[in-house]
């Protein structure tokens, strides 16, 4: 199919509708915010005239929505991966991150990661419809809850409607020199918790064993571990309640990554081979959430062929890459199902109080899902 690209995004349109999602603050762990957003988007994907399921959440997460478009032909279809959970607590435009636009710049808890993208997937499906131009294949929409912590109560439901389908595109944020991603490195987590023995901090230290101290021991060892093959961070702490009392208990989480399943799986290893500093103290080290690593193979380098042909028709270049940081492609890619990833909006900062876009990017990189929406 020769694909129509001259479809009238407008990126300020897009950027009023954007809005309005950016300002409904809907962070993993809050699963009422979540579920606003989730309803917003349902109404929205509903109006476009897709037969709109929600899928009640588990674990304590919120709900997920499953969009399908009618189409006359039965084969297998394109599904469009995305998630509406953001890591911004509610409270975030009012006490940090407002969303406020300067020149090509647009700013908002979300925007980038990953609601800019998510939105403009969904735009370049409306285009399409308000065109009269059918896409290649039937179209499914799922938007998920709980990406941004690993997905860990919806990677059943990714990977089962992944199988339904052809080609899975994923719209998360472009990368910083405007590719997309073809690849995604292996990530684990884990949960640590050491445990002391109280005594009142002030009468009587000596007696105590302090959990803090020994967790920074480990902190300090983990951290150590890393290597170009596999990395090890250290990204919450939590001790203690009193601060005179030795305290009893530390909660750390630990998130490595690795470019080779290989190397991931001598991380993890290593991990569950740690052990407390000494006798007066216990460390439990608990696996959580994978992501399997996802390498490209010939089926994603000819979707990346095809997007990269549309691009150039578009004026701009598309490269691409293997990435850090995980996205639920890693579960698509690794099912080799051909998935090609980082399809959203353009901008940088994303998890940060500087997260913004470039608006310019939306209408472009709209006509960009759109064509592909029409090639694969």
């Amino acid at each position: 199919m020769d694909a129509k690209l001259d479809l009238p995004f407008d990126a300020e349109e897009m950027l009023r509708g954007l809005r309005g999602w950016v300002e409904c603050e809907s962070p993993t762990h809050d699963a009422a915010a979540v579920n606003r957003m989730m309803a917003m988007a349902a109404r929205h994907l509903a109006l476009m005239g897709a037969s709109v399921e929600t899928i009640p959440g588990r674990m304590g997460f919120g709900d997920c929505v499953r969009a399908r478009f009618p189409h006359e032909s039965r084969e297998k279809g394109i599904l469009v991966l995305a998630h509406l959970d953001t890591v911004h607590p509610v409270g975030t435009l009012a006490n940090g991150l407002p969303f406020r636009r300067e020149g090509d710049i647009a700013y908002g808890p979300g925007i980038q990661d990953m609601k800019g993208g998510t939105y403009l997937a969904i735009e370049a499906i409306g285009q399409l419809i308000r065109a009269g131009i059918p896409t290649s294949r039937p179209v499914t929409v799922l938007l998920t809850s709980d990406e941004e912590v690993g997905s860990p109560s919806t990677r059943d439901l990714i990977e089962a409607e992944a199988a339904r389908h052809a080609v899975v595109l994923v719209p998360e944020p472009a990368r910083p020199d405007g590719g997309v991603v073809t690849g995604r490195y292996a990530i684990a987590r884990f949960n640590l918790r050491t445990t002391g023995r109280p005594s009142h901090a002030g009468a009587r230290l000596a007696e105590g064993r302090s959990a803090i101290r020994e967790m920074a021991k480990q902190i300090l060892a983990i951290e150590a571990m890393t290597t170009e093959d596999c990395t090890f961070s250290v990204g919450v702490v939590r001790g203690g309640q009193w601060v005179n009392c030795v305290a009893t208990h530390c909660d750390a989480e630990v998130l490595s990554m690795a470019k080779r399943q290989q190397d991931l799986d001598a991380g993890v290893a290593r991990m569950l081979a740690l052990r407390p500093s000494g006798n007066d103290v216990q460390l439990s080290v608990t696996r959580g959430v994978t992501r399997p690593v996802w390498e490209p193979d010939e089926r994603v380098l000819a979707l990346h062929a095809t997007a990269e042909a549309l691009a150039r028709r578009l004026g701009f270049a598309l490269p691409h890459q293997s990435s850090g940081g995980g996205s639920d492609g890693n579960f698509t890619g690794a099912m080799r199902i051909p998935t090609l990833d980082g399809l959203g909006v353009q901008g940088a900062m994303a998890h940060t109080l500087e997260e913004h876009i470039q608006v310019s990017s939306l209408a472009l990189r709209g006509k960009l899902f759109a064509g592909l929406l029409q090639s694969v």
